[in-house]
């Protein structure tokens, strides 16, 4: 990666009270704040971690945006998975390099940022087309023209079936998942996986009752996420936390049970 920033770079602007803001650097361009403008030619030629004078005399430190960073302050049109769930769905669904993933509840391309992130190869279902256009953009912003080659997503419903079979992974973000685990059947490879994101319990409780005997190892899990201030010696956990936001159910597809060998 070039360590210069230069023009078409994504960059984050942090302030002295450490509000974020991303932007594009462009010709010409200036990002604007109460705290004054900051002329985008000032960060061109710059490092990381440059500090940059606003016309006002407030200073900003630039630094590229991490992905944590971009899904936080990326455009969005949906309600995006943070990333305290985003990292464990990739690991408990062990999303890796050529991982065929069957996805659907695109929204904002949070997920599939974060999949194509760790080199899966992914098809979409998503029923909204602003939505997926959105999703669309906002990967190609991040990840660059190249990653939209493992990315094909259709304007479907998923709840009246999946076309293709041989899936590695069935990644659902959906209000009604279980309505999916019987196509997920016809569509999973023996041993694949599936995990849905579900914000009820109830929701989850009903995706694993969709799971018949043709699953294994099924769970459901929360993550629960708690910073802690330390100052000195003033060490003690913050406030506010980020506690509940959905509960993530996995299980392996086996197919039907067979005679033992």
């Amino acid at each position: 990666m070039n360590r210069i920033f230069a023009y078409g770079d994504k960059v984050l602007l942090i302030d002295s009270k450490k509000r974020r803001y991303l932007t594009t650097l462009v010709e010409k361009g200036e990002f604007h704040s109460h705290s004054g403008f900051v002329s985008h030619d000032l960060v061109i030629g710059q490092t990381e971690g440059a500090v940059i004078p606003t016309t006002k005399g407030a200073l900003f430190s630039v630094l590229r945006p991490t992905l944590e960073d971009f899904v936080l302050e990326m455009p969005r049109g949906a309600q995006v998975i943070y990333p305290k769930d985003l990292a464990p769905i990739c690991m408990i669904a062990d999303i890796g390099p050529d991982t065929h993933v069957f996805e659907s509840g695109i929204g904002s391309g949070a997920l599939s940022m974060t999949m194509l992130r760790y080199g899966a190869t992914i098809t979409g279902y998503e029923i909204r087309e602003d939505f997926a256009n959105r999703a669309k953009t906002n990967v190609r912003s991040f990840l660059g023209e190249q990653a939209l080659t493992r990315y094909d997503i259709h304007i479907r419903d998923a709840y009246e079936g999946i076309d293709g079979t041989d899936f590695d992974r069935v990644v659902l973000d959906l209000p009604e998942p279980w309505t999916v685990v019987p196509h997920a059947t016809k569509a999973l490879r023996r041993g694949g996986l599936l995990v849905a994101y579900t914000p009820s319990i109830t929701q989850a409780v009903q995706v694993r009752q969709a799971m018949g005997s043709e699953w294994i190892e099924s769970r459901t899990l929360e993550v629960l996420h708690r910073t802690w201030h330390i100052e000195g010696m003033a060490v003690r956990p913050d406030h506010r936390m980020v506690a509940h936001t959905a509960f993530l159910t996995v299980g392996r597809y086996i197919g039907t049970a067979s005679a033992p060998l």
